[in-house]
């Protein structure tokens, strides 16, 4: 199992993993155990490489998914280990040929160590990217303070006008989050329930904002995924800091959002 040679391009996106990870610490959105994160490495790998590596174990993922291998965190590990002890707390699992089942193919080092237990849903949002926006290899769900907040307030239940609130507190929201926050309804965590209504958000949105729960993005590599996040995040702080201070903030205009759309998207 150890032995899994892994290719420099997944090196590097691990590299990119664990800086990452001090960011989601360093910002208080990974409380404890909280949040989890995946790659899909598929590409990098071929089957000859990954198969027959070690027990499976038995689970039952989407049958379209057979034969996919993916970077993906431990459940209850923390995310703040991923700075320094990355095989500790996350693994790469490779998915049998019939999907009922995957084997630990490399980490996965810490006494007692299983896979999140949101896989379901990452393998699911894998298994989505992969028909609708192929190049969107990582998936991040993480606790962003302020859009959790966003998420208690009467504005959740009016998706328009809580994406309307946020584009206006600045620019680069609708330029770099232009597809904007999908309200997700509630819905208990690792179940396929919430694997469902995620992926629903995807199909028009750029973030999935679980309602009183955390947030959900994807990306080409695991900082973009980030990215998303961070700006709409800022939004929600921006926001929320005017209604602190006592007033409604004027936001951009119609017009001046407009014409960010007319220039950069």
């Amino acid at each position: 199992m150890n032995n899994l040679k892994i290719p420099l391009k997944v090196k590097d996106e691990i590299e990119k993993v664990s800086r990452i990870a001090g960011y989601l610490w360093q910002r208080e959105w990974a409380e404890r155990n909280a949040g989890n994160l995946s790659i899909n490495l598929t590409s990098f790998f071929t089957k000859e490489e990954v198969q027959e590596r070690g027990d499976v174990i038995p689970f039952e993922f989407p049958k379209e998914t057979a034969n996919f291998v993916i970077f993906i965190t431990g459940t209850g590990c923390y995310l703040r280990s991923l700075i320094d002890r990355i095989e500790e707390a996350a693994c790469i699992i490779y998915i049998n040929d019939d999907a009922s089942g995957y084997s630990i193919i490399w980490g996965g080092k810490q006494e007692g160590f299983a896979p999140t237990s949101e896989m379901i849903s990452h393998a699911s949002l894998h298994l989505f990217n992969s028909k609708n926006n192929p190049s969107h290899l990582a998936v991040l769900h993480t606790h962003p303070l302020e859009l959790i907040v966003m998420s208690h307030h009467e504005l959740f239940q009016d998706e328009d006008k809580l994406n309307n609130s946020l584009w206006k507190m600045c620019p680069e929201s609708r330029v770099f989050v232009p597809r904007g926050v999908h309200c997700t309804p509630y819905a208990l965590s690792s179940t396929e329930a919430l694997a469902k209504v995620t992926i629903e958000a995807f199909k028009t949105r750029d973030i999935s904002l679980w309602e009183k729960h955390g947030a959900t993005a994807t990306g080409e590599d695991i900082e973009k995924a980030w990215d998303y996040l961070d700006v709409a995040n800022k939004s929600a702080k921006l926001l929320l800091m005017a209604w602190s201070a006592g007033f409604e903030p004027a936001g951009l205009s119609k017009e001046q959002l407009n014409e960010l759309e007319e220039n950069f998207l």
